[in-house]
């Protein structure tokens, strides 16, 4: 009856978590990247426990304790508590310290890119017991996975700063391997519990002084971040330990003494950026008839009816302001050069006119590709104006404003990610207007 009141729970839990991820993408207001692959887990966790239940396989009740639920509701409980989530699962690619191409899969990546989560769901206990190195051969400890998340968060700046590192333990964590963390520059979510020193045959005391051992934290064989089956608890009396003939000494997870309960920062303090490069589509974006009030036209040219369309359902403008607003704004000569001869063969009186308020408004600097831009390789989609007007933007350390989403992908598939505001293209159509047809 146990074990059957025990499958129905976590069966309740898998269809609930299900229902939690899909309010979580309601509430952002948009898609999560990797929603449908944190869904298929679900799915394949609940299959699972409905062929435990049709009698199809058979596991004990202590497995049913410690399923994978454990680790994906712990993902869904970190989404739910974060604002502005872009991602779930979502896999990076870094550079290890022997050159080595790595990946890591940070859980929740919220807040627009500036914190990244890992959430834990084994016990403290367990935890705890393998940093006193109880562990299995090749696991991988809590403090190692926290080096990689701060070698791989360095190579991933988000707007020039580092993305802002957050384990959250759904188990509990012990006093002294939360301090390590503390120590390392990561955030520590959830119940820190006490340690005691155990003297066999002698007083329980308080464990004052930790050595620099590694909590361990399994990985699965996709590199994922936690361990989705716990083990079932081993023995203390088999352990290895250093000590002579003198009293043996051990350490204890006391999870009725809980030190502290940190929630997730309610604020996550984020260096803002405070300079703008902008491309040449945004250049012709902000000056466009279409952005402009003018876009109640069918056009004889589809795009163009198109991109009336998408001006009449969403105004763009605004955006460009609003994300303008304050900052200190870039052109590279690339880009103010190439805009002038386009400005030149399509551009209406009233685009005309634009233009040259804007260009008043900004910095045109000279083309200065930063190191990184320059070896990429070209071809279609990174040509030679977009690594003179993104690479500027990179050695300016500034917030390329560009529709050009195609350059951004082509460089991100050669390892090269820059910061950059996209929003929707608009083209100039006051030169075209006289032929098209009112709406």
């Amino acid at each position: 009856m146990a074990t059957y009141n025990t499958l129905q729970d976590r069966i309740r839990v898998a269809k609930e978590l299900l229902e939690r991820v899909e309010k979580i993408c309601k509430r952002q207001g948009r898609e999560v990247e990797g929603r449908a692959k944190l869904c298929c887990k679900l799915r394949a966790e609940l299959k699972f426990l409905q062929k435990v239940e049709a009698g199809k396989v058979v596991i004990k009740e202590s497995h049913l304790q410690s399923t994978n639920l454990t680790h994906l509701r712990a993902i869904v409980e970190s989404a739910e508590n974060l604002e502005n989530v872009v991602s779930v699962l979502h896999v990076f690619a870094y550079e290890g310290p022997d050159g080595q191409k790595q990946t890591l899969v940070v859980d929740v990546v919220a807040n627009g890119g500036h914190t990244w989560v890992k959430a834990i769901g084994r016990k403290a206990e367990a935890l705890h017991n393998i940093w006193q190195g109880r562990g299995q051969y090749g696991d991988k400890s809590v403090i190692r996975q926290a080096e990689d998340f701060l070698e791989a968060s360095r190579q991933q700046p988000v707007q020039y700063s580092n993305p802002h590192i957050i384990f959250a333990f759904y188990n509990g964590v012990s006093s002294p391997m939360a301090d390590k963390l503390k120590e390392m520059g990561i955030s520590v979510r959830g119940d820190i519990v006490a340690v005691n020193t155990i003297i066999e045959g002698g007083e329980e005391e308080e464990d004052e002084d930790c050595e620099d051992k590694h909590g361990c934290v399994e990985e699965d064989q996709e590199g994922e971040n936690e361990a989705l089956v716990e083990e079932e608890e081993e023995d203390d009396d088999d352990d290895d330990d250093d000590s002579d003939d003198t009293d043996l000494m051990h350490t204890r997870v006391d999870r009725d003494t809980i030190v502290a309960s940190l929630a997730f920062p309610t604020e996550v303090k984020v260096d803002v950026c405070n300079r703008v490069n902008l491309d040449i589509t945004t250049l012709i974006t902000y000056v466009s008839s279409l952005s402009h009030g003018n876009c109640h036209f069918t056009f004889k040219e589809v795009v163009l009816t198109e991109q009336a369309a998408q001006e009449r359902q969403e105004k763009v403008l605004p955006r460009l302001e609003e994300f303008m607003k304050g900052k200190e704004l870039f052109a590279c000569h690339s880009a103010v050069e190439d805009f002038r001869v386009i400005l030149d063969t399509l551009g209406g009186p009233g685009e005309k006119s634009r233009a040259e308020e804007l260009l008043a408004r900004l910095k045109v600097v000279p083309d200065q590709p930063s190191e990184r831009t320059q070896r990429l390789v070209m071809s279609s989609k990174v040509n030679r104006r977009s690594l003179m007007i993104f690479g500027t933007g990179d050695t300016l350390r500034a917030i390329t404003m560009t529709a050009n989403s195609g350059f951004i992908r082509a460089a991100a598939n050669q390892g090269v990610r820059y910061s950059v505001f996209i929003h929707q293209p608009r083209a100039l159509t006051e030169g075209k207007e006289w032929r098209a047809s009112p709406i």
